[in-house]
């Protein structure tokens, strides 16, 4: 009798600790196939770049299973902030929102929407919190140099150039113009002797022909050191400085365009499109057209910093770093925090940076990520590895950016004006006064 209830005894602590077994078994794949958490990512990237940040989230989505990244794309930045609102007033807002330079980055900053970076950076630190280059993150800093948002788009404008059509020209592809009177002596050669319809097109327009004129030449864009020095002290709100310099260079435009020699240009990309076909022999945009370029098979083409006066200076100086920016929302679980910053940290790697800048144009965030790109990438586009390397050196005074209040408003009244200066209906020196006009009654409205 008492063997049968020892008997008992063992069945009964058999099939209980097989229970437990079975219990922990079960809750160890429970956490096992826990689903990831979800981010979201909204954007307005288009073409080859929307291409590319699709093929890099669903990387990192294979890569581990605890992040889930989903991307969203919009087609405006308009449309993107509009829905934007309502999403953030429904407590539906995304994880992470593209968002164009507006040159007040501690106007956006402080939205009670709006989680700045450094903050959510000190919560789940990134290794190396110094691999940004000061250059390529400055529009995104604040007063104090923290970092506001991620600048995973950050460019600058640049002239490309056909080189099938330079040597048609009978011009040197890898020698192409570093002034503007240089780069009119070969248009009008790209015009009459390689018999090209549109030998200069510019897209950007006021990137290209209003703001980066000024830092080009080593001057200044506005009053007050270009505006920075209103963020810390009282002053006056930044005004235009449209000089001699800018009334010579609209001046010469205008010319160009009666002469057929500048015969598209855009506040849009639409002129990008024009180049990529071949039409377009020349053209001034943002860097982050090349990805466009790079997918269209049959274009041969090389970068080159945009051209400066050689009445106004020995030598070209550094253009404004802008572009967009991956701006963190408030209102998320810890879980889904923890989660944007694990993304943002797998963007910044090395590879995957390099990766990124070499097939969209955009400058890479490190110095790392620039040691990793390709030399074959670089190789293949006369000129663009010397001007990416010269990106990464501290920039000077007058090309540090600049800060103006309401500028999301004064950029389309500036690329109107400029418009109305090419097509020949507006002096050019009506058009810039009238530009700056406008400009300083809307930078002083609250």
């Amino acid at each position: 009798m008492k063997k049968l209830q020892l008997a008992g005894v063992a069945r009964a602590m058999f099939a209980s600790r097989r229970a437990w077994v079975f219990g922990a078994a079960m809750a160890m794949a429970g956490v096992a196939n826990a689903a990831p958490v979800e981010i979201q990512v909204w954007h307005t990237l288009t073409d080859a770049n929307k291409a590319e940040f699709e093929k890099l989230a669903k990387q990192y989505n294979k890569e581990q299973d605890d992040v889930k990244v989903t991307l969203r794309g919009f087609a405006s930045s308009t449309a993107l902030e509009q829905e934007a609102v309502s999403a953030v007033k429904a407590k539906k807002g995304p994880n992470l929102l593209q968002l164009s330079d507006n040159h007040s980055p501690e106007v956006v900053a402080q939205h009670k929407a709006v989680l700045p970076l450094y903050e959510l950076l000190a919560k789940y630190p990134i290794k190396d919190l110094n691999w940004f280059v000061p250059a390529t993150s400055s529009f995104t800093r604040d007063s104090k140099g923290r970092l506001l948002a991620f600048p995973w788009m950050a460019e600058v404008p640049v002239m490309f150039y056909n080189t099938a059509a330079y040597k048609k020209a009978g011009l040197d592809p890898n020698k192409p113009a570093r002034t503007w009177t240089a780069l009119q002596a070969e248009l009008l050669k790209l015009r009459d002797v390689a018999d090209i319809d549109c030998p200069y097109a510019s897209s950007d327009q006021v990137a290209v022909h209003l703001e980066n004129l000024a830092p080009i030449n080593n001057q200044l864009f506005t009053s007050n050191n270009n505006g920075l020095d209103a963020v810390t002290k009282k002053s006056a709100a930044p005004a235009m400085q449209f000089d001699t310099l800018y009334m010579r260079h609209i001046s010469l435009m205008v010319s160009w365009k009666r002469s057929l020699l500048f015969t598209a240009y855009s506040g849009d990309n639409a002129s990008d499109k024009l180049f990529a076909k071949g039409e377009c022999a020349v053209l001034t945009a943002n860097s982050g057209a090349l990805g466009q370029f790079l997918a269209t098979k049959s274009l041969s083409f090389g970068v080159s910093p945009l051209p400066y006066y050689e009445q106004a200076t020995k030598e070209g100086g550094k253009p404004f770093v802008s572009g967009s920016a991956l701006w963190a929302l408030e209102g998320h679980p810890q879980a889904q925090e923890k989660a944007t910053a694990q993304f943002l940290a797998w963007l910044s790697k090395p590879v995957v940076a390099a990766e990124w800048h070499q097939r969209t144009g955009y400058l890479p965030l490190t110095e790392a990520a620039f040691r990793a790109s390709d030399v074959s990438f670089y190789s293949k586009i006369p000129g663009a590895q010397a001007f990416v390397a010269s990106m990464s050196a501290k920039p000077v005074q007058n090309a540090r950016g600049f800060r103006m209040a309401n500028y999301e408003r004064i950029e389309p009244v500036l690329n109107k004006e400029l418009t109305d200066a090419f097509d020949g209906k507006v002096p050019p020196v009506s058009a810039l006064n009238n530009a700056a006009a406008q400009a300083r009654t809307i930078a002083t409205q609250r």
